[in-house]
This record gives C-alpha cells, structure tokens and sequence, in this order.
C-alpha cells in the first residue's frame, strides 16, 4: 500500500456516490451493484474529497474541523492510500 504524497489531489471515482444515508444513519458510497457504509472517520475524510483539494488541504481541513483530534496527516494519508487501494478514488 502506497500512501499518497501531500500535493496529491484525490476525486471520487465516477462509479460512486457518496453521500449521507439517513435510514443508515452513516455516510455511505453508492454504486450501481450495492452501498458500502462508511464509519465517522472515513465519512468525515471522504467530505473534504472534492478533486480540488490536495491531500495537505484535506488534512488542513480536518484538523481544523476536529481540533481535539490531534495530528491527522498520518491517518488520512493511510485512509486514502485504502480508498485509493478499493477503487473509491483516483488522483487527478
């Protein structure tokens, strides 16, 4: 597994939908054979994943939203290299 470098931009790959599921009460990703629900963490990362953001901005973000947390940037950058790994991403 390769994580990502920094100035790397991730975007959704175009078979998935993300989006907050109500009847779930999670966020989950969409595609056409089935849903896969996603825990808080990934949720909140794949929130930032816009394909305009790098991966230095995501982080940036997610850390400013969840200030408690601590340093991020190793956890996201391990998160996206397995997204990356499942196919829920690509780079641009």
């Amino acid at each position: 597994m390769t994580k990502p470098a920094l100035d790397q931009t991730p975007q959704l790959n175009g078979m998935f939908r993300f989006q907050w599921e109500e009847a779930q009460n999670c966020h989950v990703l969409l595609y056409p054979e089935g849903m896969i629900k996603l825990n808080d963490s990934a949720g909140a990362i794949l929130s930032e994943v816009n394909g305009e953001q790098d991966c230095a901005a995501i982080i940036q973000a997610l850390e400013t939203r969840f200030p408690e947390a601590g340093e991020l940037g190793p956890d996201v950058l391990e998160f996206l290299a397995i997204a990356h790994e499942q196919n829920w991403i690509g780079y641009a």
